[in-house]
C-alpha cells in the first residue's frame, strides 16, 4: 500500500496538520506544523486564513486521504461552536481538493496508537514521536494530535486491506 495522508486537528487559534506518506506499514512523515490565526482577528477572517492555509497545503502535497478529529463533547458551548465552524472549514478544504474525508473520536486515535482509549496526552506524544522516528515530540499538541489521526486512518486503512486480502 502506498498513500499520502493529511490528518486534521481542527481548532479556529490553532489547526494542527500533519502529512504522512504510508509505505507498506511505515509511516514517513512528509509534513507538519499548524496554521494559527490572531486572537484579536474577526472569527471570518480567522475561517479565511486556516480555509486558505489548508488549501495550500492540500495543492502543495496532494494527499490522497483525511483524517480529521471529530469534536469532543466541549462543556463550553460558544467554545465547540467556533471549533465547528473551523471544522467545516477544513471538511471544505479536503472537499474542494479532492480529498477522501474519513473522521475519528480522541477515542478511536488513541485506541490506535497505544491500544488504550484513555491514554494521556503525553503517552499519545510519545507514541506520534516513535512511530514516526522523530527526534522530538511536534509542538504544538495541536501538531501531534494531527499527526496522531493520520497515522490512526493509516491503521485503519491498513486493517480493512488485510480483511480483504485474506
Amino acid at each position: 500500500m502506498h498513500m499520502r495522508i493529511i490528518g486534521i486537528d481542527p481548532g479556529y487559534a490553532i489547526m494542527g496538520y500533519g502529512i504522512l506518506e504510508v509505505k507498506g506499514n511505515r509511516f514517513i512523515p512528509i509534513e507538519y506544523g499548524s496554521l494559527t490565526t490572531p486572537a484579536k482577528m474577526p472569527m471570518e477572517e480567522r475561517l479565511a486564513i486556516l480555509y486558505n492555509g489548508l488549501e495550500q497545503l492540500i495543492a502543495t502535497y496532494k494527499p490522497d486521504e483525511a483524517a480529521i478529529e471529530e469534536l469532543f463533547f466541549n462543556n463550553n458551548a460558544k467554545t465547540a461552536l467556533l471549533v465547528g465552524q473551523a471544522r467545516g472549514i477544513a471538511l471544505l478544504a479536503c472537499m474542494r481538493g479532492g480529498v477522501k474525508i474519513s473522521e475519528y473520536t480522541p477515542l478511536q486515535i488513541k485506541q490506535a496508537l497505544v491500544g488504550y482509549g484513555r491514554a494521556d496526552k503525553k503517552q499519545m506524544q510519545s507514541m506520534v514521536k516513535t512511530m514516526l522516528g522523530l527526534r522530538e515530540v511536534p509542538k504544538p499538541d495541536d501538531t501531534a494530535d494531527a499527526l496522531a489521526a493520520a497515522i490512526c486512518h493509516g491503521h485503519c486503512i491498513s486493517s480493512r486491506l488485510n480483511i480483504f486480502l485474506k
